[in-house]
C-alpha cells in the first residue's frame, strides 16, 4: 500500500467521522429546541372564522397533545386537506374550501394571538390555549 493510498483512506475516515458528529449535533439541537407537548388535562378553545367573517367557537376539555387531535375531538368541527411530508395541509374547514390557486385563499392558524410556528400535526396544545383558524385571502387587484 502506498503512502498516498493510506493518506486518502485516513482522510476519508476522518470525513465520515466529522459528518457523523455534525449529524448528531443537529439531532441534539432539534430535540432540545423543538416544541414539547404538555401531558394531562387541558381546557382550550378553537375559533373558526370563515370567508364571510362568521365565527364558531369550540370549547374543549381534553388531554390531547397536538392541535390536530384537538380538532378531531371538537364536536361539529370538520376539516380536510392533503397529507404531505409536513403533515396535513388544510384546504377545507366546516365545508368551506380555501383555494390558493384561485384567489390566494388559505386557512391561517393562530395560537394565543400569534401565528402558529408548526403544522397542526406538531403544534403543541397547552392548558388555556386559544386557537384561531381563519379564512384568509390575498386581495388581487
Amino acid at each position: 500500500m502506498t503512502s498516498n493510498t493510506k493518506k486518502s483512506g485516513f482522510k476519508l475516515m476522518i470525513g465520515v467521522v466529522v459528518l457523523a458528529a455534525i449529524i448528531a449535533a443537529f439531532v441534539m439541537v432539534y430535540r432540545t429546541f423543538s416544541a414539547k407537548p404538555a401531558e394531562g388535562s387541558k381546557s382550550i378553545t378553537i375559533e373558526v372564522i370563515g370567508k364571510e367573517a362568521d365565527s364558531i367557537v369550540y370549547e374543549l376539555h381534553t388531554d390531547v397533545e397536538y392541535l390536530r387531535q384537538a380538532m378531531d375531538e371538537a364536536d361539529g368541527l370538520t376539516f380536510s386537506g392533503e397529507e404531505s411530508e409536513f403533515g396535513l395541509m388544510i384546504d377545507s374547514v366546516n365545508g368551506e374550501t380555501a383555494d390558493f390557486n384561485a384567489d390566494g385563499a388559505y386557512w391561517s392558524f393562530y395560537v394565543n394571538g400569534e401565528y402558529c410556528n408548526y403544522g397542526i400535526d406538531t403544534q403543541p396544545v397547552y392548558d388555556g390555549d386559544q386557537f384561531l383558524i381563519e379564512y384568509t385571502a390575498d386581495v388581487k387587484e
